[in-house]
């Protein structure tokens, strides 16, 4: 196969295409990705890439260039949050001691600097720490009353997906924060194998102070802890796609 071929390969739940980055979900043989025809990278059953031919070297090939992507864009969002945190608590660390020094006007900005010192902690553990719990169904409607419970919902009783239940409220928390809306509305729709959830905030959205925080966290949760797919092409919300659950 020629080195330059272009290739899709799976990136958690999701597909991107090599060398351009461009991205594509969700990675389901029934969404093929565009600028085909592509053949199907199955190994054991399981789709990792898309090729312009297949077979089984090339599909090892696109699961070993998924693995290392997914690798290095975890680590340089651990090396990004871990700068804003080193950053936050310097500046914690200064106003104390001017405090401490003969400027007590700066006690009174200490809780918040403490606040944002969590705040950004808090996101580094999310991205860090692999998650333990075995995937299993979990009721979708559950999921949001723990993490948007003042959100409009209307998704299905029968929203089912597969995952870590944990995982998913912190993913839904980091976009609720992310969002930042005056509302946020929720809706839930099948699709193949997949639960589409669209997540639409109202009003006017504050930047994050830490934008680290926002897409890309979201991004590294959905996409590689939970296997599903962002798609955050809307400038109203997001649409997250999330592997439906059977009974067998």
């Amino acid at each position: 196969m020629n080195a330059v071929a272009p290739i899709w390969v799976r990136v958690g739940g999701g597909l991107e295409l090599v060398p351009d980055h461009l991205r594509h979900g969700p990675a389901d043989t029934e969404f093929p990705p565009p600028g085909g025809p592509w053949e199907a990278l199955l190994l054991n059953g399981r789709l990792v890439g898309w090729a312009e031919r297949g077979g089984l070297r090339v599909a090892r090939q696109s699961a070993e260039i998924g693995q290392r992507l997914v690798n290095e864009q975890r680590d340089y969002l651990l090396g990004r949050l871990g700068h804003k945190l080193r950053s936050s608590v310097l500046a914690l660390q200064e106003s104390a001691r001017q405090a401490a020094f003969g400027r007590p006007e700066l006690l009174e900005g200490l809780f918040e600097q403490a606040q944002e010192v969590v705040r950004r902690a808090a996101g580094l553990e999310a991205a860090a720490v692999e998650p333990k719990d075995s995937a299993r169904g979990v009721v979708l409607g559950a999921v949001l009353n723990l993490a948007l419970p003042t959100a409009t919902n209307n998704v299905p009783a029968d929203a089912v997906v597969l995952g870590s239940e944990p995982v998913m409220v912190e993913a839904f928390t980091r976009i609720r924060d992310w969002l930042l809306g005056d509302s946020l509305n929720v809706e839930a729709q099948p699709m193949g194998g997949w639960w589409r959830v669209q997540v639409t905030a109202a009003g006017e959205r504050k930047p994050l102070a830490v934008p680290e925080l926002g897409e890309p966290l979201v991004r590294l949760i959905v996409d590689t802890q939970l296997d599903g797919w962002l798609d955050a092409g809307r400038s109203d919300g997001v649409d997250i796609y999330l592997p439906a659950y059977h009974l067998r």
